[in-house]
């Protein structure tokens, strides 16, 4: 057996402690604490980076901001929705209940020319205000002789129109809701910020099925559509629609169209579909549009719009033959040739002239060798349509700058708008 002394002990076991620390350190089991304000090693360097700046870095020292609604979002659905759903399913359950969904009744004339009442359509609305307006389209509750609102409650009321807009399908309607019920306001949102691409939430009754959402995008912006008033035969423009891919059926008009905050952006009001269902083309009114006409619809029942008191004949192609043949000037091809001013009118004060010489086509008579309108305000006027797209944002007592041709020269008048109703004009 062999003896070691106590220096040779000494010197192995510190040997022993030295090895066993240099594994340690080696194999990462401990790390040395580092001094403040020493640099990470390389490997946590290019992990920070990875992970992009500190919040707290970012903002200047002071903590990242975050959207509260967000937060909200996230305690109240949890993980297991991603973020996009979660604003959906937010949008959806703060205002489904503001949207109403509109029946009707109108009158038909039976086999023996009696008057009966029979169903109508059926349309969708946003309540507006808590004491029971209802935006809707126009189109839903024409020619009704009753109206009916359906809530999400199941509660039925009766309701009547306050005012309606033809000229941009728009109406507003009003129920008397019990007094201790509190109803749901859908808030507005501002069209003018819109940007294509943007996520759109539709809520509506399309095919009667209550308050079905659907989502889509913003397709387009200032789309301008025309239709046609059944009543009278004439052409609407609908200035600055807005296009969208967002399901949207028979039933959902008048529903509303809304971002991702649960603003009301638009009024869903036609398709375009060959099928009579929707194949990803709908438009709705901007809700600027509404914003702006709404205050006046409650007031006055109607929109009050400038107009200039002429009769207007559309020029075509064999009227302005006709006048080129027959001396009369027709420096231009489209407008709208004047064929009256009423007396005392605001274009007879203008110095604008009506023509003298009377003439049938077809089943119209009109008068040529008046002045030809080719513009107001500065917009184009070659059809009716254009006219009343020119003024649908006057107001009787304002002034308008008309251009116009007499004998081949142009000219132009100042001329201060009168009341379309009051002159005759329907909308």
């Amino acid at each position: 057996m062999r003896l070691y002394s106590r220096g040779q002990l000494a010197l192995v076991g510190m040997g022993g402690i030295a090895l066993a620390l240099a594994l340690v350190f080696g194999l990462g089991l401990a790390r040395l604490p580092e001094r403040s304000g020493s640099p990470l090693p390389r490997a946590s360097a290019e992990a920070a980076a990875e992970q992009g700046p500190d919040p707290v870095e970012a903002q200047g020292g002071k903590p990242a901001a975050l959207e509260t609604r967000d937060l909200i979002l996230a305690e109240s659905f949890g993980a297991e929705y991603s973020v996009d759903e979660r604003e959906n399913i937010d949008v959806y359950e703060r205002f489904n209940a503001a949207v109403v969904n509109i029946t009707t009744e109108v009158v038909a004339i039976n086999w023996f020319y009696e008057p009966v009442p029979q169903e109508g359509g059926t349309g969708s609305g946003s309540i507006i205000d808590a004491r029971g307006y209802v935006l809707t389209n126009n189109h839903v509750v024409k020619d009704a002789t009753k109206i009916f609102v359906n809530l999400a409650d199941g509660g039925r009321y009766q309701a009547e129109v306050v005012g309606v807009d033809p000229e941009n399908d728009l109406a507003v309607i009003k129920f008397d809701p019990p007094k201790d019920q509190r109803l749901t306001v859908i808030p507005y949102g501002d069209s003018s910020r819109l940007k294509v691409g943007q996520k759109l939430l539709a809520i509506g009754n399309p095919f009667g099925l209550d308050r079905t959402l659907t989502r889509g995008i913003v397709s387009a912006l200032g789309r301008p559509i025309v239709q046609q008033d059944e009543r009278t035969g004439r052409q609407i423009m609908i200035q600055g629609m807005i296009q969208t891919d967002a399901s949207i059926n028979p039933g959902n008009s008048g529903g509303p169209l809304l971002n991702s905050r649960g603003e009301m952006i638009g009024v869903n009001t036609m398709i375009y579909s060959p099928s009579k269902g929707s194949v990803g083309i709908g438009f709705a009114v901007p809700v600027n549009t509404a914003k702006r006409i709404v205050p006046e619809l409650i007031k006055e029942g109607r929109v009050r719009r400038g107009w200039i008191d002429i009769v207007p004949v559309q020029l075509f192609p064999e009227l302005v033959e006709y006048m080129r043949q027959n001396g009369y000037a027709a420096p231009v091809a489209q407008g709208l040739l004047i064929s009256k001013t009423p007396k005392g009118g605001n274009a007879d004060r203008a110095g604008m002239r009506g023509g003298d010489t009377a003439v049938r086509y077809g089943r119209s008579t009109f008068f040529v060798g008046g002045d030809i309108v080719s513009a107001v305000n500065g917009a184009k006027i070659a059809t009716i349509t254009d006219l009343y797209t020119a003024l649908e944002n006057t107001k009787p007592g304002d002034r308008a700058e008309v251009e116009y041709y007499r004998n081949g020269r142009k000219l132009s008048a100042q001329v201060q708008l009168s009341d379309r109703a009051k002159a005759g004009v329907s909308d």
